[in-house]
């Protein structure tokens, strides 16, 4: 069973760039396609973005798109999400989730579609 671990995240200002990161431990992290979800206070959990277990493909949630990139090093069983320009509604724990999965290029989006999740790590944007 694999464990995830985030961190990077912290308090920056508005505009502002961050990177957080995924440590996966247990697994294999090139059998899993890989996501980052974030849940801001009083709200839902929802997606930011996705990678393949290959990492040729990604998906992103509009509200990131163009501002947020997702990588991962499979030689070192961690994924990135490198936050640039980042807003004070992007204020939330962000979850690291991966997707045992068999496609090589499939990229996840539900929540539901994720078998492993971190503990998460804060992000907090003052304006």
């Amino acid at each position: 069973q694999v464990q995830l671990v985030e961190s990077g995240g912290g308090l920056v200002q508005a505009g502002d760039s961050l990177r957080l990161s995924c440590a996966a431990s247990g697994g294999t992290l090139s059998f899993y396609a890989m996501a980052w979800f974030r849940q801001a206070p009083g709200k839902e959990r929802e997606f930011v973005a996705a990678i393949s277990r290959r990492g040729t493909d990604t998906g992103y949630a509009d509200s990131v798109k163009g501002r947020f990139t997702i990588s991962r090093d499979n030689a070192k069983n961690t994924v990135y999400l490198q936050m640039s320009m980042v807003k004070p509604e992007d204020t939330a724990v962000y979850y690291c989730a991966g997707d045992l999965q068999v496609s090589m290029l499939y990229t996840p989006r539900t929540s539901g579609e994720m078998d492993y999740w971190g503990k998460g790590t804060l992000v907090t944007v003052s304006s």
